[in-house]
């Protein structure tokens, strides 16, 4: 097996990182939209 240069493993390993915090990222925007959005509904009920 060839081996991997140091800036190979350098760059894999901060794609990697940033991978996992957009999708932390995505998840948390998902997770404030569905609360805004009932929020929003409860607003609109008069109940």
């Amino acid at each position: 097996m060839e081996n991997i240069s140091q800036e190979y493993i350098i760059l894999f390993n901060a794609i990697t990182e940033a991978e996992e915090a957009l999708r932390a990222t995505r998840e948390k925007l998902i997770a404030v939209q569905q609360q805004a959005e009932e929020l929003y509904i409860r607003g609109a009920d008069p109940a």
